[in-house]
C-alpha cells in the first residue's frame, strides 16, 4: 500500500506550503543536476564563466522541461520532476572527444544539434505510441547491463579525472555522504545528504582557502574572483541558442541516440514508480507514451536552450513518498523557481567554483550508485538461470572491454580512403560502439531475444 497522500496529485496546498513544497523539490535535485554541466564544462576546456553560463543554461532547460512533462496534455500530467541526465554522460564524452579542439562553444553547438536531432525522434516514437512496442524487447535482462554500464563505466571520471587531485577533499564528501544517508536518522538531512556534503566540504575548503592554507594552485582551492566578475542577472538575449546555432553531425547524433535510449529506459520505469508513490493507479500506455514524447520534446528544446539532456529524477519521486505531497501544482512550482534562479548570474559563478576533488566525491557516491541500481533492476529477472548469468556477463564485459579497442581502432571504421557515404556511416558506427551503454544494450537485447528463455526467467510476467 501506497501510504496516505497528504495533497493528493490533482490538489492545490495553500500557497506558502506550495512553495516551500517546491524549494524542496529545487533542493532535492540541486545536487544531481549541478553535477552534470560540471562535469562537461571542464571537460571541454571551458573556463568558470563559461561553466557558470552552462550551469544557467541547464537550470532554465530543466524548469522549462519539468512544466511540460507535468501537463496532462503535452506530458505524462505525473508529479514527475526533469533534470539533467547521467545516461547522457558516456555518450557527451565521446562528442567533446571529437570536436573539443574546435573550442567549448563548437562542442556544444554539435551537442544541441545532436539533442534537437534525438529528441525529434523519441518525441516521435513516444508520441505515435511506437513506445508500446520497444517495450517488448526492454527487458530487465536488458535494461540491467545498460545502467550497470552508465555507472560502472564512469570510474575514472570520477576517480583519475577528479577525486585523485586531492584524497582528502573527495573522501571527506563520501564519508559525509554515508553519515548524512545512512547513519543520521533524520528524514530532512537524509534528503539532502548529497548537498549537505558538499555544501559542509566546500565551506572547509573556502576557509582554507581564504587563511592560505590552500595555496592558489591546490587543487582544492576556491577562487571566488570570477563571482564578483559575473553579473547579477542573466541577459535574456542568452536564453534561446546562447553558444550559436546547433550544428549537425551524424556522428554527434550516433553517440547521443545511446544516452536517448537509456533514458527512455530509466523513465518508463520511473512513470510507475511516482504514480505508486502518488497513490495512484499505474500508468497506462497513453500516459506512458505521452510521457516519453515529452521526453523527446524536452530533449530537443534542451538543444535550443543550450542545455543537457533530459530525464526524469528518482530523487524526487522519493521526496513524494517521503512527504506525502504529490500535488502537480507544487513541482509545478518548484520548475519556476529553477527558472527563476537560472538568471541569478552570480548564483551560477559561484557554483562554478567547486574544486574538482569535491565534484570526484560526490561522482564516486552517485555513480557507484547507479550502477548498483543496474544490480537491483536484475533482480528483477532470474538471475539463478545460467542463461541469464551468461546473457549479463557477456553483455557487461563487452561494455567494459570493447569500447576502449574502438577508440584505440578509429581508422578501422574510417577510412580517409572510403568515400564520404562509407565514412560517415564508418564514424556513426564508431560513435555508438565506444560508448559503454550502446554495447551494453545492443549484446543484451541481441541475446536475450534469440536465446530461449520462459517470461519469469526474463523478467517479463
Amino acid at each position: 500500500m501506497a501510504r496516505k497522500m497528504v495533497y493528493g496529485i490533482n490538489d492545490r496546498p495553500p500557497f506558502v506550503i506550495m512553495l516551500l513544497s517546491g524549494a524542496q523539490h529545487v533542493l532535492t535535485l540541486f545536487g544531481s543536476t549541478t553535477l552534470v554541466p560540471l562535469i562537461f564544462g571542464p571537460a571541454m576546456g571551458m573556463d568558470a564563466l563559461q561553466i557558470a553560463s552552462l550551469i544557467s543554461c541547464v537550470y532554465f532547460g530543466m524548469g522549462v522541461a519539468t512544466l511540460i512533462q507535468t501537463s496532462k496534455k503535452l506530458g505524462s500530467g505525473l508529479p514527475i520532476v526533469q533534470g539533467s541526465s547521467f545516461s547522457f554522460i558516456p555518450s557527451v564524452m565521446t562528442v567533446i572527444a571529437l570536436y573539443k579542439a574546435a573550442g567549448p562553444e563548437t562542442v556544444m553547438q554539435y551537442m544541441g544539434g545532436g539533442l534537437i536531432a534525438g529528441g525529434i525522434i523519441l518525441s516521435v516514437i513516444g508520441y505515435s505510441r511506437i513506445v508500446g512496442i520497444i517495450r517488448k524487447v526492454i527487458t530487465p535482462i536488458v535494461i540491467g547491463p545498460v545502467i550497470m554500464a552508465i555507472g560502472f563505466s564512469l570510474a575514472g571520471t570520477a576517480v583519475q579525472g577528479n577525486a585523485a587531485n586531492y584524497w582528502p577533499a573527495s573522501l571527506a564528501v563520501v564519508i559525509l555522504i554515508f553519515l548524512f544517508s545512512l547513519v543520521i536518522k533524520n528524514k530532512y538531512i537524509n534528503i539532502f545528504a548529497i548537498l549537505l556534503a558538499i555544501v559542509v566540504t566546500y565551506c572547509v575548503c573556502l576557509v582554507l582557502s581564504t587563511n592560505g592554507v590552500f595555496a592558489p594552485d591546490h587543487p582544492a582551492y576556491i577562487d571566488l574572483t570570477k563571482v564578483s566578475a559575473a553579473p547579477w542577472l542573466r541577459d535574456f538575449k542568452n536564453v534561446i541558442i546562447p553558444w550559436g546555432m546547433p550544428k549537425f553531425s551524424l556522428m554527434a547524433f550516433a553517440a547521443l541516440l545511446a544516452g536517448f535510449f537509456a533514458t527512455m529506459i530509466e523513465s518508463i520505469g520511473d512513470y510507475h514508480s511516482v504514480s505508486y508513490a502518488s497513490g495512484v493507479d499505474d500508468p497506462d500506455s497513453e500516459t506512458i507514451s505521452r510521457g516519453i514524447g515529452a521526453e523527446g520534446l524536452c530533449c530537443a528544446l534542451s538543444g535550443v536552450f543550450g542545455s543537457v539532456g533530459t530525464t526524469s529524477y528518482t530523487e524526487n519521486i522519493g521526496l513524494i513518498g517521503l512527504t506525502g505531497v504529490a500535488s502537480r501544482v507544487v513541482v509545478r512550482t518548484g520548475a519556476i523557481i529553477l527558472i527563476l534562479m537560472s538568471f541569478v548570474g552570480k548564483l551560477s559563478a559561484l557554483i562554478a567554483t567547486m574544486p574538482s576533488p569535491i565534484i570526484g566525491g560526490a561522482y564516486i557516491a552517485l555513480f557507484g550508485t547507479i550502477g548498483a541500481m543496474g544490480i537491483q533492476t536484475l533482480m528483477r529477472a532470474d538471475m539463478s538461470s545460467q542463461r541469464n548469468i551468461l546473457i549479463v556477463g557477456f553483455a557487461f564485459l563487452m561494455a567494459l572491454g570493447l569500447p576502449g579497442w574502438v577508440e584505440q581502432n578509429q581508422a578501422l571504421f574510417i577510412n580517409p580512403a572510403s568515400s564520404q557515404i562509407y565514412q560517415t556511416l564508418g564514424g556513426m558506427v564508431w560513435a555508438v560502439l565506444k560508448t559503454p551503454m550502446a554495447v551494453a544494450g545492443i549484446c543484451a537485447a541481441i541475446c536475450d531475444s534469440l536465446v530461449p528463455g520462459t517470461d519469469e526467467e526474463r523478467g517479463i510476467k
